[in-house]
């Protein structure tokens, strides 16, 4: 019995928070319209597919949308309003296991960079697996996966002081 009760202690308590990963993205801070994204809501975004190589250097492709699209709908300063202290405004990118990421808002839009910088919800072809999914960002052609952040929870839009 008393095996039985710590074996249910353990399950409960320690493991389960582990496997309740969120399914949605949070976007918000400073943008007109903050979003939920979640499956559904991601599908009716333009897909666009990203090369990436993993930490073995063997190459995947990635289907996502591009942060900008994202953060577009959701009314962030984009496009011509780029310009002057609005430079100073940055994509804070939050993961469920507390890691977090930052862009510049520059970094993101097509009219300063051709870099790549997408959400995902796949690789070749298949869902994420469960330890970098729901939801990935995958930065094209950074030279270190550090911005590759997995489990993807929010998106926050902030301004630097």
């Amino acid at each position: 019995m008393k095996i039985q009760l710590k074996s249910a202690f353990f399950i409960v308590f320690l493991v389960t928070p582990f496997l309740a990963v969120a399914q949605t993205v949070k976007v918000g801070g400073e943008v007109a319209t903050p979003l939920t994204i979640d499956a559904a809501e991601f599908a009716k975004y333009p897909q666009i597919k990203v090369s990436r190589k993993d930490k073995e250097g063997k190459d995947h492709t990635y289907t996502g949308v591009a942060l900008m699209d994202i953060l577009t709908k959701a009314g962030a300063t984009m496009g011509d309003e780029l310009k002057g202290k609005n430079l100073t405004k940055c994509l804070l990118v939050d993961a469920a296991d507390n890691y977090q990421a930052v862009f510049a808002l520059a970094e993101l839009d097509k009219a300063f960079t051709e870099c790549a910088v997408i959400l995902t919800n796949t690789v070749d072809g298949k869902p994420l697996p469960k330890g970098d999914g729901p939801f990935r960002i995958i930065v094209q052609n950074e030279k270190k996966l550090g911005r590759c952040v997995r489990q993807v929870v929010q998106l926050k839009i902030v301004s630097a002081k």
